[in-house]
């Protein structure tokens, strides 16, 4: 990564970094740090781990502080709604932080630079790098900035897709959904699971996330999507 392109990411993040370093790390996908292993690129899943703490703690001080009045449940809703994979990627693209990253070539041809789990990924260990680069207040700042105005708290009562869709299948009998896992990636500190949600049998929607429940709501989320076209 050039300097130019590293300026221009800082400008975007609203943070200059102290350690180039960490910010480059944080943009190396594992693919790129296998494929370069001689000149001693470094993945960036140990930040991802560290960035993904640092973001749910980030977010459940700023909805804890911000709504006095909201109960514990739907202060959790809120969270997982900011924090989840659409969301992370979603404030990727609006950035286009995905132009930054480094990829192995494999992942590059696939379609990776666009590709939501590796661009949730990259925002955690962003966020981890500069926790460790400026402490916790920077990313505050960018939280609050981009991914706070994301937040709906009036339309939390909507977040349970899994229901909704549900409601629409017992619509006329003989309907049956199911949910089955037909992926699993990644060490178990940061497992992502695919989920496909089957109408009859037949596919109707497939989802991820880091958790089965959260892949189950994405699949969920999907398939109302589709019925709704």
């Amino acid at each position: 990564m050039n300097e130019k392109s590293m300026n221009e990411l800082q400008k975007k993040l609203g943070y200059s970094f102290n350690d180039a370093a960490l910010l480059k790390t944080a943009l190396t996908h594992s693919s790129y740090a296998n494929e370069n292993k001689k000149s001693g690129a470094v993945s960036n899943e140990r930040l991802e781990f560290l960035g993904d703490s640092v973001l749910g703690m980030t977010v459940a001080s700023i909805i804890f502080n911000g709504e006095p009045d909201m109960t514990e449940g739907r202060m959790t809703k809120l969270r997982s709604e900011l924090v989840c994979e659409k969301s992370l990627a979603s404030l990727a693209e609006s950035l286009s932080l995905g132009e930054h990253l480094m990829l192995g070539h494999g992942e590059e041809k696939t379609g990776g630079r666009k590709r939501p789990s590796i661009l949730a990924d990259m925002v955690e260990a962003i966020l981890g790098a500069m926790y460790l680069d400026g402490g916790l207040e920077p990313v505050k700042r960018l939280v609050s900035e981009h991914l706070e105005p994301r937040a709906d708290p009036a339309a939390l009562e909507n977040t349970d897709y899994k229901t909704s869709l549900q409601e629409f299948v017992q619509e006329k009998s003989g309907r049956t959904l199911s949910y089955h896992i037909t992926d699993e990636s990644g060490p178990d500190h940061l497992k992502t699971y695919s989920v496909e949600v089957r109408l009859n049998g037949v596919s109707f929607g497939i989802g991820t996330g880091r958790s089965k429940k959260e892949a189950e709501q994405e699949a969920a989320r999907a398939a109302l999507a589709e019925i709704s076209r």
